[in-house]
């Protein structure tokens, strides 16, 4: 498997700039995911990479050595695409086989059997091997997808939203699936996303691109608990950080427009580092309704999701949402008392949106 290396890179189509000045790294045997939203770049990159699009700046290596001249086929790495791109008059084995099959490789055929077997047994599809893809289900579809490019052995594999068209179950199966047999396989793998869940649950590490431009990089943690600005906050976390307009005065962060009102010396480290104006942002599960809280509110919404329901807390001109396990017993227009964790507070500059140390 190989280390990849994307510095200073840059693409363009006419006036839209794909890519801005991006560099990161995703380390020999790394689960490297690269999350954003729709337009953010993501695909961009993977072609890059693949050799698929030419930058019009910056340089890609594969363990230290420059790939830029190289051709996409002489890069020996598999992409696994959004639609499935499988041959329908063809049986799987069949689908399976046809990379091994290509003049460059001249595989010979008991080779090409066992690899194609063992690619089968570990996807669970060694019963469809002579079904016709036309007649699979979606998710068995994208299971032969995964397997024409496991059968390569490439140097790394490059995943284009391989589960964002199937459905919740088969997509948090074959997430499970995807990341035993990286792990097991060992292999570098580089998996675009706009799914924060299949970001948290599967990478070692997160790239976080905004129209074109990486905004942070770091493990599901670092992404999670210390957010570098309020998009990447908003991005991940379901549901959503609460960003809550604040301000300081007389050594007190005040809500505005609310009756929440913090001593300025209890949440951080130097009150003097937290300025007029900021945004100060909240996880709803530190947000916990308490008849002892220290804050009231009055109940906007409720939302039952079963595992947990999520309680839209009006305070003042503000609102904010907490998760309450189970079904809770709270109705819209009642009353509540809540507390917050003020250790797990987040903060950042008003203008920029940028995270700042209190």
């Amino acid at each position: 498997m190989s280390h990849i290396t994307l510095k200073n890179i840059t693409k363009r189509y006419g006036a839209i700039t794909a890519l801005n000045d991006v560099s990161f790294e995703v380390k020999d045997a790394e689960f490297f995911v690269l999350l954003g939203p729709t337009g953010a770049g993501k695909t961009t990159a993977l072609r890059v990479i693949a050799g698929l699009a030419k930058p019009e700046a910056g340089s890609v290596a594969f363990d230290d050595q420059s790939v830029d001249l190289l051709p996409p086929a002489d890069r020996d790495v598999a992409f696994v695409f959004q639609q499935y791109s499988l041959y329908p008059t063809m049986t799987v084995y069949d689908n399976l086989a046809f990379p091994l099959r290509s003049p460059m490789r001249k595989m010979p055929e008991p080779e090409l059997k066992r690899r194609v077997e063992e690619a089968a047994e570990v996807l669970r599809i060694s019963h469809l091997l002579q079904r016709k893809t036309a007649k699979l289900s979606g998710g068995e579809m994208q299971r032969v997808s995964i397997g024409r490019a496991i059968v390569r052995q490439p140097r790394a594999y490059l995943m284009d939203e391989p589960l964002s068209n199937l459905d919740a179950k088969l997509r948090e199966a074959l997430r499970v699936e995807l990341s035993h047999l990286q792990r097991t396989q060992g292999s570098t793998t580089l998996f675009v996303t706009h799914d924060q869940i299949e970001a948290l649950t599967m990478a070692d590490r997160i790239g976080v691109l905004n129209r074109g431009a990486i905004v942070q990089v770091g493990t599901p943690e670092d992404i999670y608990d210390r957010p570098a600005t309020t998009f990447v906050a908003q991005l991940v976390g379901s549901p959503k950080i609460n960003l809550l307009k604040a301000r300081t005065e007389n050594g007190t962060m005040i809500l505005d427009g609310s009756d929440v009102h913090l001593p300025s010396c209890e949440i951080c480290s130097d009150p003097q580092s937290l300025p007029g104006q900021f945004i100060l942002g909240i996880r709803p599960e530190d947000v916990r309704p308490d008849p002892t809280g220290l804050f009231a509110g009055e109940i906007a919404l409720t939302e039952p999701l079963g595992v947990e329901t999520l309680v839209h807390i009006k305070i003042g001109e503000q609102t904010v949402v907490s998760t309450v396990p189970g079904i809770s017993a709270h109705r819209r227009g009642d009353n509540v008392k809540f507390g917050i964790v003020r250790e797990r507070l987040h903060f950042f500059d008003g203008t920029t949106g940028a995270r700042f140390q209190a």
